[in-house]
C-alpha cells in the first residue's frame, strides 16, 4: 500500500522525535496539574486550529487553574479564540479528580466513553487526543487531517458526520495500519500528522 510506504519513509525521518514526544506524553501522567492542562488544551482544540490552541494555552498558562469563568472567557476572547464560552467547560473540568477517575476505569475505551459523556466540550476525538497526551497509546485521534490522508489513499470515504459508530469503524482501519507499521495508534497519529502538515504537534 502506498500509504504504508510513505509512512515507513516518515518513520525513518522523524522516528526519534516521535518516540521523544511519546515519552513526554507519558511524563504528563505523573503530574495532576499537567493532566488537567492537557484536558483544557483538548477542550480548546475542538473545531479549532491546534497550533493556535497551543499558543493560547501558553499565553494563559497556569491562570487556567484559577481564573473564574467570566475572567477566563475574557482572556480567551482577547487572544482571538473562536469559542470563548468554552470557559465554562474548563472551569467545571478543573473540579474533577481526573487521574483518580481514569485509574478506576477498566481500559482506554472505557475512559474515552466516560470523558465524552461527562466532560463538556469533549467528544471521541478530543477524549482520544487528551488520553494520548497523558500517555495512553491505543486510541486514534480522527480529525480532518487524518481523514484527508485516508480518503486520498482510498482507505475511507470522508463521512458527512463523524458519529461514534463511524469513528470506531475508521479507528479499526487505523489500527490495521499501525499494526502493519509496527507502531501504536498514538505514534501513528504523529506520523500521519507529519505526513499531512510537516509538523509534530501535541
Amino acid at each position: 500500500m502506498k500509504l504504508i510506504e510513505e509512512l515507513k519513509s516518515v518513520k525513518e525521518k522523524v522516528g526519534k522525535k516521535v518516540k521523544k514526544r511519546i515519552k513526554e506524553f507519558e511524563k504528563n501522567w505523573e503530574c495532576e496539574e499537567k493532566i488537567l492542562m492537557e484536558l483544557f488544551f483538548c477542550i480548546l482544540t475542538a473545531n479549532f486550529n491546534a497550533e493556535r490552541s497551543v499558543r493560547i494555552q501558553q499565553a494563559i498558562g497556569r491562570e487556567f487553574l484559577n481564573l473564574n469563568e467570566s475572567e477566563l472567557e475574557k482572556r480567551l476572547k482577547e487572544l482571538g479564540y473562536r469559542f470563548p464560552k468554552r470557559a465554562k467547560y474548563i472551569v467545571k473540568a478543573r473540579k474533577l479528580p481526573i487521574k483518580r477517575i481514569l485509574e478506576s476505569l477498566k481500559d482506554e475505551r472505557e475512559a474515552r466513553e466516560w470523558l465524552a459523556k461527562n466532560v463538556g466540550g469533549i467528544g471521541y476525538k478530543e477524549a482520544s487526543h487528551f488520553l494520548r497526551n497523558i500517555g495512553f497509546k491505543n486510541l486514534a485521534i480522527i480529525d480532518f487531517h487524518i481523514l484527508n490522508v485516508l480518503e486520498r489513499n482510498g482507505i475511507v470515504k470522508r463521512p458527512k458526520s463523524l458519529t461514534p459508530k463511524k469513528y470506531l469503524e475508521i479507528e479499526e482501519k487505523l489500527r490495521e495500519i499501525a499494526e502493519e507499521l509496527g507502531v501504536s495508534l498514538a505514534e501513528l497519529d504523529l506520523y500521519l500528522w507529519f505526513l499531512e502538515t510537516g509538523k509534530i504537534l501535541k
